[in-house]
């Protein structure tokens, strides 16, 4: 990946975690800098990977639906591709709505299914069912570690509420 692609993941897994932290940040006005910004960052840094994860699970799916590995090769994050949803990320950043968020995932989701289907060997259609298929388990594999990380970190505990 080239250090563009890079940024641009970076940022919108930034975006992300911003539009996830503020409403715990609105709830506990007192909360401090250094206990907030690892968790901005971390939270960051856990976002861009699943942003750069998504096609490379979508397109595994893809290769399982074929009987043989296609010859293309892989599907790569180039700015081009990522741009989009850098966009996504920062103009529809969950305190925006849950419905906008999602439209506009699914016009990213749209964008990369041409370059999936063609690495992958596939027609549109079907690459855009990997998309959707690898878009929804990792998003509910990070809701799963995000409740599991707010269970465990006692943030639940009498008196605190999150």
């Amino acid at each position: 990946m080239s250090p563009a692609v890079i940024l641009l993941l970076l940022l919108a897994g930034l975006s992300e975690a911003v539009g996830r932290i503020m409403p715990l940040l609105v709830r506990h006005r007192r909360a401090s800098r250094a206990r907030v910004l690892p968790l901005l960052f971390t939270g960051a840094a856990v976002e861009g990977i699943v942003f750069a994860l998504w096609p490379l699970t979508a397109w595994t799916l893809a290769e399982l639906m074929l009987s043989a590995p296609s010859p293309e090769g892989e599907i790569v994050w180039t700015p081009g591709l990522v741009a989009p949803l850098a966009l996504t990320a920062i103009l529809a950043f969950p305190l925006l709505g849950p419905f906008l968020h999602f439209v506009l995932c699914v016009a990213v989701g749209a964008t990369l299914s041409g370059p999936l289907a063609t690495a992958a060997g596939v027609d549109q259609v079907e690459a855009a069912g990997c998309l959707a298929v690898a878009g929804v388990a990792l998003g509910l594999a990070v809701e799963a570690v995000r409740r599991l990380v707010t269970r465990l970190s006692g943030a639940h505990a009498p008196g605190v509420t999150a």
